[in-house]
């Protein structure tokens, strides 16, 4: 089984990257609104609580079973252990299985980000975001508060790519992930 992360700031295009990477593979896309947002909608707010157990449940029936692999969109502050610490916590999950663990880092300029979320792909798929006022202060705010670009030669990882997505089309960048990891 194969586990790829696609990793980076608020709106930089993982979603959508994803999306398109799972069209030329045999891959399957989880991206971290499909959790977000029926959480939200069941309970009328954010439960963060609520969407690590759908996670959790989700991660653990998909590591035990025969598919080829997963697209696990993240949204990662790399100032912040936990979010390193989640990473491991996932990879935890699926090494049993024989799992290769891929990383992509998408990066984008907050002008570029601010534009993508707006797009109508992103709003169809994360209602949450459809107040744009909210959403993109939410966006600036994190901008200031976490670090979400990792610095030169901070990721770890076997098989890691990072991809300045700005002018980069999605479909583009997922034949770049398809070819770079022979996926």
């Amino acid at each position: 089984m194969k586990l790829v992360f696609i990793i980076g700031d608020a709106a930089v295009g993982k979603m959508t990257v994803g999306q398109e990477l799972m069209k030329i593979t045999e891959l399957r896309l989880f991206h971290n609104h499909m959790t977000i947002e029926p959480v939200i909608e069941i309970f009328g707010r954010y439960d963060g609580e609520a969407i690590a157990e759908l996670r959790e449940l989700i991660f653990r029936r998909f590591a035990a079973s025969e598919s080829y692999g997963m697209i696990f969109t993240f949204m990662m502050a790399f100032d912040q252990p936990s979010d390193w610490d989640y990473l491991e916590h996932v990879k935890e999950i699926f090494s049993p299985y024989g799992t290769e663990f891929y990383y992509v880092e998408l990066i984008a300029p907050q002008e570029v980000r601010l534009a993508r979320n707006a797009t109508e792909n992103r709003l169809r798929h994360k209602p949450s975001k459809r107040d744009i006022e909210v959403s993109n202060r939410r966006l600036i705010n994190d901008d200031r508060n976490y670090r979400c670009v990792s610095r030169e030669g901070e990721i770890p990882f076997e098989n890691y790519l990072r991809i300045d997505n700005s002018d980069k089309e999605p479909a583009e960048v997922a034949r770049l992930i398809k070819a770079a990891f022979g996926l």
